[in-house]
């Protein structure tokens, strides 16, 4: 946990915004992404934002998340 809030603490406003979009986006709709052959992730791309997430839903419909935040 402790690597992920380092990681956050380092993004600066305009890219937390383009990341909370995203991760909205996810939210309302979790197959948004297309399917990561061979294993239960999804890979969700915006170009225009420059974001890359990687995703699990869960069972339970929770997500978990790895993001990428394009410079």
């Amino acid at each position: 946990m402790e690597p992920a809030l380092s990681q956050l603490a380092k993004l600066t406003a305009a890219e937390t915004h383009r990341l909370d979009r995203a991760i909205v986006a996810i939210s309302v709709n979790p197959e948004l992404g297309t399917p990561v052959p061979d294993t239960l992730l999804r890979d969700y791309i915006d170009d225009i934002d420059g974001i890359r997430v990687i995703y699990y839903v869960t069972a339970l419909r929770q997500i978990t998340i790895v993001a990428y935040v394009e410079a």
